[in-house]
């Protein structure tokens, strides 16, 4: 497969113009957002392209990705949107707007298994087996051919794997607890900003 991987530094390009719904996924030097800086944003528009932003760990001054982020018209993709939404909040002082959730989806959607990481996911409705060899790779240098194809193929699926999840949640009728549930993604990073990473709901 021939993906269009272009890297940008500090900001995306002024001209680049995106459709209402794109693909996202961040990488981090650690889990620990107290600790660990964000390094990349990549965004995909889901014709196999991926515009991976290598952010200025000064300033985190990148208006032209803010503004996409912040767009309520644009609907973001993300697989595990809480790590990602909680680091873009810390970094970039952002809190993304019109978000959908893979992971939520196929947690809510294929109560038929146990495995709901992007490998899983992809594997299932890509028929690709990729590999997640370089997750735990260092991301806040200079990045090679491998690491720039790793964060390519974290978003170029996500497009059709939320389509596929969907028709589950429909054909299922979780459509609705889907919508209720990714109401409170917002209100859960919040919690993880303010250091309540515990599961509020539990006695």
């Amino acid at each position: 497969m021939n993906i269009d991987i272009k890297l940008h530094k500090v900001d995306l390009p002024d001209q680049i113009n995106f459709s209402d719904k794109i693909a996202i996924d961040c990488e981090f030097m650690g889990l620990n957002v107290e600790r660990d800086r964000l390094c990349l944003v990549q965004i995909s528009s889901g014709n196999n392209d991926a515009h991976i932003i290598q952010l200025d760990k000064e300033k985190y001054d990148a208006p032209n990705l803010k503004k996409i982020l912040d767009n309520k018209n644009i609907n973001k993709i993300f697989h595990f949107a809480r790590a990602d939404l909680l680091f873009i909040k810390k970094y970039l002082n952002v809190d993304v707007e019109n978000v959908t959730c893979t992971k939520i989806m196929s947690k809510i959607a294929r109560s038929y298994s146990d495995k709901h990481g992007l490998k899983d996911l992809v594997k299932e409705f890509i028929g690709i087996d990729i590999s997640k060899q370089l997750q735990t790779s260092d991301f806040g240098g200079n990045l090679t051919e491998k690491q720039l194809k790793y964060c390519a193929q974290d978003v170029i699926f996500l497009h059709k794997i939320s389509e596929s999840l969907n028709n589950i949640l429909i054909r299922e009728g979780r459509i609705k607890l889907y919508k209720e549930t990714i109401k409170f993604l917002k209100t859960r990073v919040d919690l993880d900003f303010a250091s309540f990473k515990e599961d509020i709901w539990s006695h």
